[in-house]
C-alpha cells in the first residue's frame, strides 16, 4: 500500500478497480455502451428474491412497518378542498425500522452481503441517515463500520441534524471520519475503503436497492389487505434516487401497474450543495432539488460506475415543497396526529396533502416513509439554526420563500401548495448529459432503447428530442 500513489488524482484513476474489490461485483460484465447497460440483469444477479430480502431484514429488525390512516389529517385536508375531493392520506412508519429510518433497508442488505462475502467491515460516505442505518446493520452483523461524512464548513461549523447523525453512527460503534464539505468526500471514501479492505456500502449499489423494494412491497401488501385495492398514489421523497427507485419497483414486484409515482424535494433552488457558503445557509441535508435534480439527469455521478437508482425511469410525476411547508406539516402532524418524526422525511407528507386535494374521496395517497427525530434533527432545532446563520424565519405565504435567505411558515393549511417540477425539461437534461458522454449521433438503436427506458418514454420520443 505505501508504494501505491495516494494524490487524489490517482486513487480517483483507480476507482472502478476499488470498486470491484469492494463489492465483489465487475460493473463491465452489464455495459453495453457509454451510456447503456443492462440494467435489469444487474438487479437480478444480486440473486435476492423479494422473500429472501423479507427474511434478511427481518433478522435485523427492519421491515413490516405499522400503516397508518392520517384520519385528523386527512378530514383538514378535505375541509380546503372542493366538494368530493380529499384523498384518504396514509403513512408509512419506517421510523419504527432499527435506526429509524428507511435506509434500514438499504443497509440489512448490504451487511448480509458483506458477511456473506468475507469482509470484516462496512464504509459508507453519507451525511445521512444511511450512515445510522449501515452501523446499525454492521454493529447486527459483527462487522467493523466506518463513516466517511461532510459535517462542517470551513469554519467547523456543523449542521446540528448532521451532528447527530454523527453521534448516533458512533453511538452504534462506527468509526466516523467527519469532513469540511468539498470534494475531498468521494477521495476519503476511495483511500478507506482501499486501506481497509472493507465493504462498500455505497447506497447505489443493486444491493441496496433491491433493499427498498421490500418498502412498496410492504405498501402495496398493507393497503389491499385493508382496503381491498391498490395505492391511487404514493408519494416519495426523493434526493439522490434510492428511495424512489426502490419503493417503485416493489410496488411493481406487487402488481400496482397503475399507482401513480410522485416523486417530492424541498425546493432549494439557487444553492449549492458543494458550496462552502451555503453549506449551512440549508436546512435540509438531504430530500432537495440539490440532490433530486442532478441525480434524476445524470443518475451515474456517484460512487459506484453505474448507479442501480434511476429515478426517471419510475417516476409519474415531481412535486416541490418548500422547506417552510415541510415544518409547518411537521409540526402539524406532531398537534393532529401523535406522531413527532423528523423533517426530512415530512417532505413526502407535505406534497401528499397537496395531491390528496386534487384527488376524489375514494382514493388513496400513501406517504411512504417517516423518520425518527430527536436533539439537532428536531424541526426547532434547524430553524434555531437557520436564525444564527442569518436566515430570516417568519409566518406568511410560503410562495415568498428564498432558499438561504428566507423561511416562511404557511398560517394555514390551504398555503400548503407545492409546485409541479417539469419532468419533460429534466429528460431533455439527462439526453444532454448522455450526449457529453456518447455524441447522440452516435446512439446506436440499442442505447436509444436503454435511455428510452431510463426516462420512461418510448424510443421515438428520444429520436424526436435528440440534443442538438
Amino acid at each position: 500500500m505505501t508504494n501505491k500513489d495516494m494524490s487524489y488524482s490517482a486513487v480517483t484513476a483507480r476507482k472502478n478497480e476499488i470498486m470491484k474489490s469492494s463489492l465483489g461485483i465487475d460493473y463491465d460484465d452489464f455495459v453495453q455502451s457509454p451510456v447503456a447497460f443492462d440494467y435489469e440483469r444487474m438487479m437480478r444477479e444480486t440473486g435476492y428474491s423479494m422473500d429472501d430480502i423479507i427474511r434478511i431484514q427481518a433478522e435485523t429488525k427492519v421491515g413490516n412497518t405499522p400503516l397508518f390512516e392520517l384520519r385528523n389529517l386527512t378530514e383538514a385536508v378535505r375541509k380546503i378542498s372542493p366538494p368530493g375531493k380529499g384523498a384518504l392520506i396514509l403513512v408509512k412508519d419506517e421510523a419504527a425500522n432499527a435506526s429509524g429510518s428507511f435506509k434500514a433497508r438499504r443497509a440489512a442488505v448490504s451487511a448480509y452481503e458483506a458477511k456473506k462475502k468475507g469482509f470484516k467491515g462496512m464504509i459508507a460516505a453519507t451525511s445521512g441517515n444511511y450512515g445510522v442505518a449501515v452501523a446499525s446493520q454492521a454493529v447486527q452483523r459483527g462487522l467493523k463500520c466506518i463513516i466517511v461524512q461532510e459535517v462542517f464548513d470551513s469554519r467547523w461549523v456543523g449542521q446540528p441534524e448532521i451532528i447527530e447523525k454523527s453521534r448516533a453512527c458512533e453511538a452504534y460503534g462506527a468509526e466516523v471520519l467527519k469532513l469540511t464539505v468539498g470534494p475531498e468526500l468521494f477521495y476519503m471514501l476511495l483511500r478507506t475503503l482501499e486501506e481497509t479492505g472493507f465493504f462498500n456500502a455505497s447506497l447505489y449499489t443493486p444491493f441496496g436497492i433491491r433493499g427498498v423494494e421490500s418498502l412498496g412491497f410492504e405498501v402495496a401488501q398493507q393497503v389491499r389487505a385493508r382496503y381491498g385495492k391498490d395505492p391511487d398514489a404514493v408519494a416519495i421523497t426523493h434526493a439522490g434516487g434510492g428511495n424512489l427507485t426502490g419503493t417503485a419497483r416493489g410496488l411493481l414486484a406487487a402488481g400496482c401497474k397503475d399507482t401513480r409515482i410522485i416523486a417530492c424535494s424541498v425546493d432549494l433552488s439557487g444553492l449549492h450543495m458543494a458550496s462552502d457558503h451555503d453549506f449551512n445557509r440549508k436546512s435540509f441535508t438531504t430530500g432537495h432539488t440539490g440532490f433530486g435534480v442532478p441525480f434524476a439527469t445524470w443518475p451515474d455521478r456517484v460512487d459506484v460506475p453505474r448507479n442501480a437508482a434511476r429515478s426517471l425511469r419510475y417516476m409519474d410525476a415531481y412535486q416541490l415543497v418548500t422547506q417552510g411547508e415541510v415544518f409547518y406539516m411537521t409540526e402539524l402532524l406532531t398537534k393532529l396526529e401523535g406522531l413527532e418524526r423528523g423533517p426530512a422525511g415530512n417532505t413526502s407528507l407535505t406534497a401528499a396533502v397537496t395531491l390528496a386535494r386534487q384527488m376524489d374521496k375514494d382514493q388513496i395517497v400513501v406517504v411512504q416513509e417517516t423518520e425518527y427525530t430527536g436533539a439537532g434533527k428536531h424541526h426547532n432545532s434547524q430553524l434555531s439554526f437557520a436564525r444564527e446563520n442569518g436566515i430570516e424565519v417568519r409566518r406568511g405565504d410560503p410562495k415568498d420563500n428564498i432558499p438561504g435567505k428566507t423561511i416562511v411558515l404557511p398560517k394555514r393549511l390551504d398555503q400548503v401548495r407545492g409546485m409541479e417540477q417539469d419532468i419533460d425539461k429534466l429528460r431533455h437534461s439527462y439526453l444532454t448529459n448522455a450526449a457529453r458522454v456518447l455524441p447522440a449521433a452516435d446512439w446506436s438503436e440499442g442505447d436509444i432503447a436503454f435511455l428510452a427506458a431510463d426516462i420512461k418514454k418510448t424510443p421515438d420520443w428520444v429520436k424526436q428530442n435528440l440534443p442538438a
